[in-house]
C-alpha cells in the first residue's frame, strides 16, 4: 500500500499540489485522473522520487520515502516498475534484450536464468515469437506490451504507468488495460495508472483519484463514478456523448 499524507508541491512559490491525502491499495488498479495541468503527473513524480514534496509524506507500506537516504531510495526503486507514456524502448536492442535490461543491471542471475525470466514475462504479455525483433519492427501496441514485460521482470511490488494507452487505438487500449489489470491481480501489485482514457476509468478503475487544480477533488470506484454528483468529475468523465448516455441509462434504471 502507498499512502500520501498532507502532500504539497510548489514551484517558485506557486502551489501545484495542495494537501493531497490518498491511499493506493495493494492488488488493485489505482487510477489518477484529471484535466491536463491539474497536477496528476506532478503527483506521480513525487510518488516515485523524481520530485521531492515541498511538504508531506509518501509512505510505502509504512516506510517514508521522502525521509530515506539516497542509498535507501535506490534500493526502494528496485521494488518499482515503470511504464512511460512512450514505451521508451532501446531502439538498438531486441525485444528480448529490452526486457532483460533491468535484470542485466540489477540481478545476480546468470544469463540462462535472466533469459528464462525475460521470456516468461514476454509470454505473460503474449509476445512469444517477437523476442528477436527490434522496436522499429513492431507496432505501437506491441511496444507497450514489451514495456509492460520489462516493467514486471524484477517482480515489482509497485507498478507505475504514465498514460499507457497514449497513441493507441481503442481495441489495443483495451488489450493493454486487460493486461495491466490481470498482472495487478495475479501478482498482488500496487498499480498506479495516470490516465486520460475514460474507457480505462470505467473498465479497470478499482480505486480512482480525481485531481482538480492541484487538490484531491474526489476518490472512489468506477461504480461510484456512475452515481457521482460531483459536477467537476462528471464534466471530465461524461464529456463524450457515449458516457453521457450510459449515465442516463444508469440513472433511469435506478429510478425505476
Amino acid at each position: 500500500m502507498i499512502e500520501v499524507k498532507n502532500l504539497y508541491k510548489s514551484f517558485e512559490g506557486k502551489e501545484v499540489l495542495k494537501n493531497i491525502n490518498a491511499v493506493f491499495e495493494n492488488g488493485k488498479t489505482n487510477l489518477i485522473i484529471g484535466q491536463s495541468g491539474s497536477g496528476k503527473t506532478v503527483l506521480v513524480k513525487n510518488l516515485v522520487g523524481l520530485l521531492e514534496p515541498t511538504q508531506g509524506e509518501v509512505l510505502y507500506d509504512g516506510r517514508n520515502f521522502v525521509k530515506m537516504t539516497k542509498k535507501e531510495k535506490v534500493l526502494m526503486r528496485r521494488e518499482m516498475g515503470m511504464i512511460f507514456q512512450s514505451a521508451a524502448l532501446f531502439d538498438s536492442l531486441s525485444v528480448l534484450e529490452n526486457v532483460m535490461f533491468p535484470l542485466d543491471m540489477f540481478s545476480d542471475m546468470n544469463l540462462r536464468d535472466r533469459t528464462k525470466r525475460a521470456m516468461e514475462c514476454l509470454e505473460r504479455v503474449n509476445l512469444l515469437g517477437a523476442e528477436n525483433k527490434f522496436p522499429a519492427e513492431i507496432s505501437g501496441g506491441m511496444q507497450k506490451r514489451v514495456a509492460i514485460a520489462r516493467a514486471i521482470v524484477l517482480n515489482p511490488k509497485y507498478l507505475f504507468c504514465d498514460e499507457p494507452n497514449s497513441g493507441l487505438d481503442p481495441k489495443t487500449s483495451l488489450v493493454i488495460d486487460e493486461l495491466l489489470s490481470g498482472i495487478t491481480h495475479d501478482f498482488g501489485i500496487t498499480t498506479i495508472i495516470n490516465t486520460h482514457d475514460m474507457n480505462s476509468v470505467m473498465g479497470i478503475g478499482e480505486n480512482i483519484i480525481f485531481i482538480y487544480n492541484g487538490t484531491k477533488e474526489w476518490q472512489g470506484t468506477s461504480a461510484d463514478v456512475m452515481s457521482s454528483t460531483n459536477k467537476k468529475l462528471n464534466e471530465l468523465v461524461f464529456a463524450s456523448d457515449l458516457f453521457k448516455k450510459v449515465k442516463e441509462v444508469e440513472e433511469h434504471i435506478s429510478h425505476q
